[in-house]
């Protein structure tokens, strides 16, 4: 049973600005529902972030400690961040995509997919409900932290 979530949500401040802020992993924390740390634990093939980057996230989900780590699989800033895990408990991809809007805002979008297999069937639906109540937190916590660091 797979999960596949996708949320999205108008941001009434520049796509360049809000792509800035959410694809930089030292932000996770600060926007990100779960996530206590993230460190980025292996540089992209050109150095720094980007594609092949490595960012392990400590999250907490339904109450438990999750460790995972995301491979950056696309990077085109500032429309799309695309991973997946290369570890943790169960595979999962997230893509993370900006639009600029004609009148200088930004549809933000949350994409989610996973595999609740195995040790997760049983909680695929909860999961699923989880994961959209957490991505759309996600989406206003962006909003109000782009906001607070722009004044906007």
């Amino acid at each position: 049973m797979g999960i596949d979530v996708t949320v999205e949500r108008v941001i009434s401040l520049p796509c360049e600005q809000v792509a800035a802020y959410a694809m930089d992993w030292r932000h996770d924390a600060e926007w990100t529902q779960g996530i206590r740390t993230a460190e980025l634990t292996r540089d992209a093939d050109a150095g720094g972030f980007g594609v092949g980057a490595e960012v392990t996230r400590t999250a907490y989900f339904l109450g438990k400690r999750i460790d995972y780590v995301l491979r950056v699989a696309a990077y085109e800033p500032p429309r799309l961040l695309d991973m997946v895990s290369v570890a943790g408990p169960m595979p999962m991809h997230v893509t993370y995509t900006f639009a600029p809007l004609p009148d200088g805002g930004t549809l933000a979008r949350i994409r989610v997919r996973g595999d609740a297999s195995g040790l997760y069937r049983p909680a695929g639906p909860m999961m699923r409900r989880k994961v959209h109540s957490s991505l759309v937190k996600d989406l206003q916590d962006l909003q109000r932290q782009v906001s607070r660091r722009t004044g906007g």
